[in-house]
């Protein structure tokens, strides 16, 4: 399930660069990764999604919390099971 989308932009840097920690079968994680697809037509930005299922230290940590959407630069969770619009754009806003 790991999957990397990136934006039409040519910005990369490591600020805009986001995770998705979610499960293959998972409805939510569907919505999220939906949402941040739209969103990227507008703000510049990449994510990845990581499935917790391969790497147990990932189950242990998330469990049923998923997804979770994480900065990898500051480890930092800006929001989980549904994308918060807001908490996205406090997180991005630092760094324009």
């Amino acid at each position: 399930m790991t999957k990397k989308i990136e934006s039409n932009s040519f910005h990369t840097d490591q600020t805009r660069e986001l995770i998705i920690y979610g499960r293959e079968d998972c409805h939510l994680c569907q919505d999220m990764m939906f949402a941040l697809q739209n969103l990227q037509q507008q703000v510049s930005f990449d994510f990845k999604v990581v499935d917790i299922d391969s790497d147990p230290q990932l189950v242990a940590r998330y469990g049923e919390k998923i997804p979770v959407l994480i900065s990898p630069l500051t480890n930092q969770e800006i929001c989980h099971y549904f994308l918060d619009l807001a908490a996205l754009d406090d997180y991005l806003g630092k760094f324009r």
